[in-house]
């Protein structure tokens, strides 16, 4: 669709496609389950077996915004058509009351209509439309001689014009509503787990296409997934937010290019023990929620996407779209999905912890937990949550430390050593002492 309305080259739309053929095919040992989270942003739940439905009407103006468009109309269209019906009724038997429909020589003149030139229904409700739309066609008019005719016409002025405001007023509602703006708000079609700094992390690429940017915009992400209690309590939907990679500890995001929305799987991570094997059987979602503000209407907006577990790839990241030219940033769309190949082991973070010696049973003593900073990439940092503030400098996940049992080893072999050097230089002493 954005490729015809020329938003986005047919070249991405291509290299999707090809990109999509070219990932390997997963085996998957059950059926896909349903999402919360439509790839659109759309939510898929269905409100079933509603008993208060009179709660909807208490609030009529939000009912109409989020009906459908052909609804809307359709409501509109019968509001108006009934109203007209409604006044031309009341101005049909006024005028029958009033005898004005009663059928007089034109040469003798007779008492004066309450409503000229109404002979009939027809009359009456031409004169209906004509009052409530104000089109004054000059051919009929209310006279002094009724005054409930003046207090009718009153009323169907004052109910036309709220007519036409909660019609203005949803129309506008429902052209600058916040998915509108989401519609130019792109997200990778999946997410990857690649290596990044030396630790496993969760990627996945948001860019906008339009050149007004969206103010103070924030990223969040959450995983949903079905979690038992200790008392045997089943949790379908158990949501749980994840840090977005950010200095600051913030969500927030300065989108003016297309940008890659990390999360390092640490201990404090949802995904810790999920490796290449178990995160095909995982019966987990992540959403991505982006909200902000719209430069040019001030309006409030939300795009929403989510990745399931076949939408996740494990061991590749994106390539680089971005490339200076001429003395600005150039930005290649049509790469905007595209992964390659990283080598990456298949073991979970948990795993790879256990590898470097990080126990489970917590942090050691007189070592301080908190956000250490870390280099992340070109002028920037990140922090990683719930790891030790140690002044050592960090190794990554790949390289394996030392045992402390060699250690002891290794020192109870150099203590030996230094004795056995001590012995032999007090023997000699003795010994040139004794001559």
């Amino acid at each position: 669709m954005l490729a015809r309305k020329g938003l986005l080259p047919d070249g991405f739309l291509l290299t999707r496609l090809a990109e999509d053929a070219t990932q390997p095919s997963r085996i998957r040992p059950k059926s896909q389950r349903a999402r919360f989270i439509t790839k659109n942003g759309s939510c898929n739940v269905a409100h079933k077996n509603i008993r208060e439905q009179g709660r909807f009407l208490q609030d009529v103006f939000t009912t109409m915004v989020d009906l459908k468009w052909q609804h809307s109309l359709l409501i509109f269209t019968s509001a108006f058509l009934c109203s007209w019906m409604l006044f031309a009724m009341v101005w049909w038997l006024m005028a029958f009351a009033h005898g004005d429909l009663e059928t007089r020589d034109t040469n003798e003149p007779g008492p004066v209509p309450c409503v000229t030139s109404i002979h009939s229904f027809t009359s009456a409700f031409l004169f209906s439309i004509e009052v409530q739309v104000t089109i004054g066609f000059g051919g009929r008019m209310v006279t002094e001689e009724c005054p409930f005719a003046i207090i009718v016409l009153i009323i169907q002025n004052i109910l036309g014009l709220i007519i036409n405001a909660i019609m203005l007023g949803c129309v506008f509602m429902k052209t600058a509503q916040a998915n509108r703006r989401a519609e130019t708000l792109i997200f990778s079609r999946n997410a990857v787990i690649a290596p990044r700094n030396g630790r496993p992390t969760l990627m996945f690429r948001v860019g906008d296409l339009r050149k007004s940017m969206i103010i103070t915009a924030t990223i969040q992400l959450q995983v949903i997934r079905r979690t038992v209690t200790a008392e045997g309590e089943v949790i379908p939907v158990c949501q749980l937010d994840i840090q977005v990679e950010n200095p600051l500890r913030s969500n927030g995001i300065f989108l003016v290019s297309p940008l890659i929305i990390s999360h390092t799987i640490d201990r404090g991570s949802a995904l810790y023990e999920v490796s290449a094997q178990s995160l095909a059987t995982e019966d987990l979602e992540i959403i991505v929620i982006l909200e902000g503000v719209v430069e040019t209407t001030g309006i409030t907006m939300q795009a929403r996407t989510s990745y399931t577990p076949e939408e996740i790839l494990w061991g590749r990241r994106f390539v680089s779209i971005m490339t200076e030219e001429d003395g600005r940033y150039s930005v290649d769309y049509s790469k905007f999905g595209n992964t390659v190949p990283v080598r990456m082991p298949a073991l979970s973070a948990k795993e790879l912890d256990q590898t470097r010696g990080i126990q489970d049973s917590g942090p050691h003593e007189g070592k301080p937990q908190g956000w250490g900073v870390v280099r992340a990439g070109r002028g920037g940092y990140r922090r990683g949550g719930g790891r030790a503030c140690d002044d050592a400098a960090a190794k990554p996940w790949y390289v394996t430390a030392e045992r402390e049992e060699d250690k002891e080893k290794r020192g109870q072999k150099k203590t030996v050593k230094l004795e056995e050097i001590g012995r032999e230089i007090e023997e000699e002493t003795v010994e040139d002492m004794s001559d």
